[in-house]
């Protein structure tokens, strides 16, 4: 009997492993065959149908009668078969044109073996690990932290295995949007994003031919992928463990920096600076309380907030946040508008679960289908989730001195929010350059994530119209700051900070 079990048990491992080995294998082999036109068509119709069901405010930044022309031209295009890749290459820039910087298409990627999952996970990569900056259409290295190959700060990357690297950013560009005409965003996200575009054109390569110049120095030299040692394992593992300073402060094991922090700038502690990275809502309430308890104690006058390269986050954490600033009864955000009444029951609800809790998920999603129909109300024509953020006192240990706010193009999303909310109540000078998210506000919140049914490519649709409650600018655009300064690439290059030194010489001047 026991023979009998171990046998069968052993047979269920080798099956489930020999099925994930297959699988593996036809989803690779998709990606190397041609869709034919006519499927390939019809994904078009796909995803234009979804969006104009799903999407509560399509058309805020391009017409009905243009969107309609550039999906139709788009079709008239495909007149052979493609792959995958190519397909998306073609797709993704319409997707782009609705001018919605959460609004991207997914492209399918190669799926890896348990193998090959653990030699890369065990391994550094070669790209990827610079930072970059984006100037004229020229990538230069910003940070070179591990000292790869050499490459100091501020050389200028001019070609990668052959191909011009002007080529390359010309190619990706048009996949790349930001909320509305704003322009500053997209030179950010493309520094950031165009390793992923490489990695997913030409697969994840164990060594990049790079042809570099710094000053008058021009170089060719070979990054390869190099084995993580003993030491650095063992540091990843320490990184991750997560102390009571590092979990209220959000530490970051990848960039081996916190989150959120708090440091005080003068000797009386008059001058407080706060950098938040991202609005991620982990332990976030904890630090705020702290952090404003302690500006309150230290008799603080002025704050300096820093939110450039904050990609957003929470709703939750900045409604929250803004309560530490507001001097009276508040309502933080508008009514969320959404399509139609049942719109969001299309949401990715089980995604929000993680695996051992998803049976918890499907016991609780008929409630969540009966909360989200009653919840939602249809006003003026139009379906909104009424009081998901009512109004909110100001805390107790609101701060009321001077505040200052640095933006910059990559602040996006939940930033742009915040940004907007500050700067149309009148509490905060907004310093630094136009966010990369709307004034107005910008679709995201929940998705509902379609899968075009030929080219098996995802399409993530934000359901959520999400405002800040501000009489409307109808600029299009970010979020302009109130004292323009804008840093050049030779300042930026040299970690020159001009829009912090900016605030700093204000302080003192008023002081």
């Amino acid at each position: 009997m026991m023979k009998d079990t171990m046998k069968k048990t052993l047979f269920l491992i080798i099956s489930l492993i020999l099925w994930s080995c297959v699988s593996v294998e036809q989803h690779n082999k998709k990606l190397e065959t041609p869709i034919t036109p006519q499927q390939l068509k019809k994904d078009v119709d796909f995803a234009y149908e979804k969006l104009q069901k799903l999407h509560p405010k399509l058309y805020w930044y391009v017409s009905k009668e243009k969107l309609d022309y550039k999906f139709d031209s788009l079709k008239k295009t495909i007149n052979q078969p493609l792959k995958p890749s190519e397909f998306f290459l073609k797709l993704a820039p319409v997707i782009a044109d609705v001018k919605e910087g959460h609004l991207r298409l997914v492209p399918l990627e190669k799926k890896l073996t348990k193998k090959e999952t653990k030699r890369l996970k065990n391994q550094k990569g070669t790209l990827g690990r610079l930072n970059y900056v984006i100037e004229d259409h020229r990538l230069y290295i910003k940070d070179n932290a591990e000292k790869i190959g050499n490459l100091k700060v501020g050389t200028e990357i001019l070609k990668i295995n052959d191909i011009p690297v002007t080529q390359i950013l010309e190619k990706y560009r048009p996949l790349v949007t930001s909320d509305g005409y704003n322009t500053t965003y997209h030179k950010y996200s493309l520094a950031r994003r165009f390793n992923t575009f490489f990695s997913l054109e030409y697969g994840i390569l164990d060594s990049v031919k790079v042809e570099a110049q710094h000053k008058d120095s021009l170089k060719t030299i070979v990054l390869k992928r190099e084995t993580k040692t003993k030491t650095e394992k063992k540091k990843e593992k320490q990184d991750q463990k997560l102390t009571e300073e590092k979990k209220t402060k959000g530490y970051n094991p990848v960039t081996k920096s916190y989150n959120r922090d708090l440091q005080f700038l003068d000797k009386d502690s008059s001058i407080a600076y706060m950098k938040i990275k991202t609005f991620s809502g982990t332990y976030s309430k904890k630090f705020y309380k702290n952090s404003f308890a302690l500006l309150k104690k230290a008799g603080t006058e002025t704050l300096i907030i820093d939110i450039r390269d904050n990609l957003g986050g929470s709703l939750v954490e900045i409604n929250n946040l803004y309560s530490y600033f507001a001097k009276e009864k508040f309502k933080f955000i508008k009514d969320i508008e959404v399509s139609s009444r049942t719109s969001i029951l299309t949401t990715d609800y089980l995604k929000n679960f993680p695996t051992v809790t998803k049976p918890l998920g499907v016991i609780s999603y008929p409630i969540y289908m009966l909360v989200s129909v009653i919840g939602t109300k249809k006003k003026d024509g139009k379906y909104y989730l009424m009081d998901l953020f009512p109004s909110k006192k100001p805390k107790a240990d609101a701060f009321y001195g001077k505040t200052y706010v640095l933006i910059n193009g990559s602040s996006f999303s939940a930033s742009s929010i915040i940004s907007a909310k500050f700067k149309a109540d009148g509490l905060a000078t907004l310093v630094g350059e136009e966010t990369g998210g709307a004034n107005d506000g910008t679709v995201a919140g929940i998705y509902s994530t379609q899968k075009l049914p030929n080219s098996k490519m995802k399409l993530p649709i934000g359901l959520f119209l999400i405002q800040p409650n501000i009489e409307m600018t109808n600029t299009m655009k970010g979020v302009t700051p109130n004292v323009e300064i804008i840093p050049t690439l030779d300042e930026i290059l040299r970690k020159k900070d001009v829009q912090l030194d900016w605030v700093l010489k204000d302080i003192s001047t008023k002081k």
